[in-house]
């Protein structure tokens, strides 16, 4: 599976964020800040991340200890794909469905309004 067809499952992008945020840390490291999120085992997280490097996610440091651990998979690719998924498979392909959808179900900030008035301007001098 190459990265740019990588679907990570809820725990994986967990983990994916923190690395994303805070290259080149520890699982102990990882653990500490998720564990501020929920409660979750030191071992769940070692687990996980031990598929992940298997999966191509991550990369480790091995000549440090403790093991150093980068996301091989970028946040731009993820959400991607991720975004692909749920387009297809739960709003039928409609991007402006899932777009409404998320607007309608959460309190936008008149920045956010602001910012999606400048994009949907752009596309349209762009068209």
């Amino acid at each position: 599976m190459s990265k740019k067809t990588l679907k990570p499952s809820d725990g994986e992008l967990e983990i994916l964020q923190v690395l994303w945020n805070a290259p080149k840390i520890s699982v102990r490291e990882v653990h500490a800040i998720l564990q501020h999120k929920r409660d979750i085992g030191y071992t769940t997280v070692l687990k996980q991340m031990q598929r992940m490097l298997e999966k191509k996610m991550l990369t480790r440091n091995e000549h440090e200890k403790p093991h150093r651990y980068t996301a091989l998979l970028d946040e731009a690719s993820a959400k991607r794909n991720i975004f692909a998924g749920l387009s297809d498979t739960l709003f039928q392909g409609s991007a402006m469905e899932l777009v409404m959808h998320a607007l309608g179900n959460q309190k936008t900030s008149p920045e956010e309004l602001a910012q999606l008035k400048e994009w949907i301007k752009k596309q349209e001098e762009n068209e």
